[in-house]
């Protein structure tokens, strides 16, 4: 290709200096280019000697020895308190006895992990790395227990020590390093990935204080840091492998030694990023790994003592504060201009880290370039991680010294992108005076992107200037923004969506003008799946040992389409009976947890009703309230005898709202202003209950799923990409009441369309109702104008603090068209307590549910990705020795 400037032009040469920003780790001697490392046959041999030592070293060490009986493992964890925790018997307390045994059980862990990556060292395979802002992994504990078959052996253990390990799991505190379905998606596929022996590592952040903690004080939402951190957590190994990344700066055009010109970016604004490996367990001796990155000063942990000498106190510790910032919360509030700074500058520290790590482990092969794609595969989770795209191609260019096609082939050869909403406030954009000021060197290469991929367009478009408007990386609106969702798509050779309408909106609306450009081969789905292990094997092991029981064998864990064998189970009382008599103990469980922690008494033997998600208008837990509302006035209405043909429902809502979400909040105050009116009404006694749960996250979900009658998924038809949440609720015998949406479509066809409760409008009649409210106003029906004169009325408290929420459906239209789908709403509750009345019924759907569910494992989902994506096998693990990192 010509370019029309020379900076396009130049050829760059590789550099002979080092790698900027590059803390050596491992056995590697200094990393500077391949062409210029000492490479003799002494030493190499000598290197082979000592690795060939060490291993045999430690596959004679206490940690390749440790046996599993009883005695041994309590010793183990009395070790473990003394050595580890320095404590003794003497001073003893749950969360002390639980870190001692998390200790233990991470040893075993240790050596299988060491392993695997000893033999990827050896092997090299091609190996995928799964860029995620989110990993919301729950507790480690359980988890690691269950998947290395020991879980027995630990419970008799403790027991001998004093403590009951139901007691210990409940210590550990779930890391904070995701908020919704993102996050839980990412830690199921990286568990799918360590079960499946493939090569692949997950990057993130180490965030230091998560989202936030969840609270609610008079009904609202109250965020407060979520210190998890402040406790030792087992789980994590710091590692030193340090990368420096910088920001601000110019780019500066300057003459090497060989009198070529050449693009530099100066800063002298760097933070460093440091490693921490977090291990996955999977099977038969393999172990997967998540590398988090904090962020550190650069130089002197931060602290500059000359200006604290002068007296300038704020100043001397002004770069550990930036640091300490950088890596604080996930997600920082962007709406304000030091917000948006932040979080750009979050979403870059977390893909140059890891991009610089990819690259250094790639160049230890001393491969040639040409082969980064046949041994890289990055997966983008969503667009944070889009950035990572302009970073290698800035590596290969600026510090490599490659030609800028040669670059662009390798990028585009290496990245895939995973979207994950069709909303248009989802899709990522930075305002491009943000993105100068920050990454300056990245906004010219995209630039540079965008011109060159525009030029393509042309070529086949000729004449079409609204088409290359439309497709154009930047946005010409005021101001200019980088829309980051093509950027993603223009540097990837693949792009996925998560379900089958999913998918199909993705390349009819969302990316239309791509496929038309590129060919619809590059869009396909692959529909979302969740681990097993974690949503039912160890989350129901009540539900978990029936079907072993039934099916003969646990092996429909790793070969989830067996549960179809349950399925002439669903018509046989006594089996129906064992069935609902593990629901109901799962019941009271959850009733155990509200009493205790919401100081609210609910039956067990009610219908439980529960919406767990994040908070967000599409997802519409204001339908859902409103239906409550309703559902509290007809009962009103109701003589005694009447209120006891209905089945009495406890309705259960949780999810965090994101701090400057006000109208989202505004439903979270609702929830719980409707609560204090009904769980107080003497007239209702039991009939109905509100219950909103707070802080939810992954241990909390555990109690939850397996719970569950009748799990509610109502998003607007059109809006949810997928979710995973309603395929863990019904792997666990829940009922679904949803919309056509997202993959509650590929539910139902799974499951059959008589075990499900669908309503509302089709994703292809969205477009048209909005169009007529906008010209027509919304129609409101009799029982939701009912339900919001009750707000108005101040039935739940001072009526004008609900004024913008009521305000969304009667002015401006009603975009998630909850005036349009209510009616039918009311209907299909309806019917579902018709059906609860009818206990064999109910059973029957309930595991009928269950059988469905084989098609949705992430083992299927993540064999997909690697099929038909990244092009990667598994790795078959031997005995080896082993290197601590890699």
């Amino acid at each position: 290709m010509t370019r029309p400037t020379p900076q396009r032009r130049l050829s760059m040469p590789k550099l002979t200096r080092r790698l900027t920003n590059i803390v050596i780790h491992d056995d590697d001697l200094e990393l500077v280019p391949a062409s210029t490392v000492p490479s003799t046959p002494t030493h190499e041999k000598l290197q082979d000697e000592y690795l060939d030592q060490w291993g045999k070293a430690l596959e004679q060490s206490p940690l390749a020895n440790q046996q599993t009986d009883v005695a041994s493992l309590q010793a183990s964890i009395a070790y473990h308190m003394n050595a580890s925790l320095f404590r003794t018997q003497h001073n003893l307390e749950k969360v002390a006895v639980y870190q001692a045994l998390a200790h233990s059980m991470a040893d075993k862990l240790l050596l299988d992990w060491n392993r695997t990556q000893q033999r990827y060292r050896k092997d090299n395979p091609k190996r995928v790395y799964y860029l995620s802002m989110e990993f919301l992994l729950g507790r480690a504990l359980d988890n690691a227990m269950l998947a290395l078959h020991m879980k027995t052996a630990y419970q008799e253990a403790v027991q001998g020590l004093g403590f009951r390990l139901e007691d210990l799991l409940e210590q550990e505190r779930d890391p904070a390093l995701g908020n919704g379905g993102l996050g839980r998606l990412a830690a199921c596929y990286m568990d799918a990935a360590a079960a499946l022996d493939l090569p692949m590592w997950g990057y993130g952040l180490r965030y230091q204080y998560g989202l936030f903690r969840q609270s609610v004080q008079q009904g609202f939402q109250v965020e407060a840091p979520d210190d998890w951190l402040m406790r030792h957590h087992p789980w994590e190994f710091p590692r030193d492998i340090k990368y420096d990344v910088q920001f601000y700066g110019y780019v500066a055009t300057k003459m090497n030694d060989k009198g070529e010109s050449r693009l530099f970016w100066e800063s002298d604004h760097k933070i460093r990023a440091v490693a921490y490996d977090v291990p996955v367990p999977g099977k038969d001796g393999f172990c997967g790994n998540i590398r988090l990155w904090a962020s550190q000063p650069p130089h002197h942990g931060g602290f500059d003592l000359d200006a604290f000498n002068q007296g300038n106190y704020d100043q001397s510790i002004a770069s550990l504060k930036d640091a300490f910032l950088l890596t604080s919360v996930l997600y920082p509030n962007d709406n304000h201009q030091a917000g948006k700074e932040l979080r750009l500058k979050q979403e870059y520290f977390f893909v140059s880290a890891s991009v610089q790590d990819v690259v250094h482990r790639f160049k230890r092969y001393r491969c040639p370039w040409s082969e980064f794609p046949n041994k890289v595969a990055f997966q983008l989770n969503d667009t944070h991680p889009t950035l990572a795209i302009p970073e290698l191609q800035r590596i290969l260019v600026d510090v490599e010294g490659l030609a800028w096609d040669d670059a662009w082939d390798i990028v585009t050869r290496t990245f895939a992108f995973t979207n994950h909403t069709v909303l248009p406030e989802a899709l990522e954009k930075w305002p491009i005076y943000v993105m100068e000021k920050v990454l300056p060197r990245h906004m010219q290469i995209i630039y540079d992107l965008n011109l060159f991929f525009l030029q393509k367009v042309e070529e086949k478009f000729p004449g079409d200037r609204d088409l290359l408007n439309r497709v154009s990386i930047i946005e010409e609106a005021s101001p200019q923004q980088v829309r980051m969702a093509f950027l993603a798509v223009v540097g990837s050779h693949s792009v996925n969506g998560v379900a089958a309408l999913h998918s199909e909106l993705v390349v009819k609306e969302l990316f239309n003008d791509f496929s038309l450009y590129y060919g619809k081969d590059k869009f396909i789905n692959i529909t979302n799946g969740i681990s097993p292990r974690r949503w039912l094997y160890q989350a129901n092991p009540g539900l978990r040992d029936l079907i072993t029981h039934t099916l003969g064998s646990e092996d429909w864990v790793a070969d989830l389409p067996q549960l179809q064998k349950l399925a002439p189970f669903a018509d046989n009382l006594e089996f129906q009976q064992q069935w609902m008599a593990i629901k109901y103990a799962n019941k009271v469980r959850l009733t155990q947890w509200i009493r205790d922690d919401c100081g609210l008494t609910v039956d067990p033997r009610a219908l439980f009703d529960i919406q767990v998600k994040r908070m967000h208008e599409y997802k519409r837990q204001f339908l859902n309230i409103l239906g409550v509302i309703h559902r509290y006035r007809v009962l009103l209405q109701m003589s005694p005898e009447a209120r006891r043909r209905v089945p009495p429902r406890v309705v259960i809502f949780g999810g965090k709202a994101a701090p400057g979400y006000a109208i989202a909040k505004l439903v979270i105050k609702l929830i719980n202003s409707v609560a204090d009116v009904v769980n107080n009404d003497p007239v209702i006694d039991d009939h109905l209950k509100v219950v909103y749960l707070p802080d939810y996250n992954v241990s909390l979900a555990e109690k939850i799923v397996p719970a569950s009658d009748i799990s509610q998924h109502i998003s607007t038809a059109g809006t949810e990409a997928s979710g995973t949440s309603n395929m863990k609720f019904v792997i666990n015998g829940g009922l679904i009441l949803g919309t056509v949406d997202g993959a509650n479509i590929e539910i139902r066809d799974e499951i059959g369309e008589d075990n499900i409760f669908l309503f509302g409008t089709l994703a292809d009649q969205v477009a048209d109702i909005r169009h007529a409210q906008k010209y027509h106003g919304v129609l409101l029906d009799a029982n939701l104008q009912s339900v919001l004169d009750a707000i108005q009325a101040g039935v739940f408290g001072d009526a004008s603090i609900f004024n913008p929420l009521i305000d969304t459906l009667t002015y401006g239209g009603d975009f998630y068209l909850i005036s349009e789908d209510f009616d039918a709403y009311i209907k299909r509750q309806n019917d579902v307590d018709a059906l609860f009345l009818q206990k064999a019924a109910w059973a029957a759907k309930s595991i009928r549910c269950t059988a469905g569910m084989g098609f949705f494992s992430s083992d299927r989902s993540i064999g997909q990705y690697a099929s038909r994506i990244w092009k990667v096998d598994k790795t078959a693990l031997g005995n080896g020795s082993t290197s601590t990192a890699d």
